[in-house]
């Protein structure tokens, strides 16, 4: 799975975090995790990918409330 992981992914961390993956390389991935708020972590931290739409959709829903 982590080879798979390319910038746009959608992916949630093993400490529960969702992001979008924009930039990586073979150690670390930086994630958006908020509008312009970024963080970088392991690869080895990414627990699964969602599918495409989810980070919007949470993001939306949280800017809202």
């Amino acid at each position: 799975m982590l080879s798979a992981l390319n910038k746009g992914t959608e992916v949630v961390t093993s400490g529960g975090i969702l992001g979008k993956v924009v930039d990586l390389d073979e150690n670390f991935v930086k994630l958006e995790i908020s509008d312009n708020t970024h963080i970088q972590v392991q690869r080895q931290s990414i627990e699964s990918m969602m599918p495409k739409g989810t980070y919007k959709a949470i993001t939306k829903k949280v800017a809202k409330d």
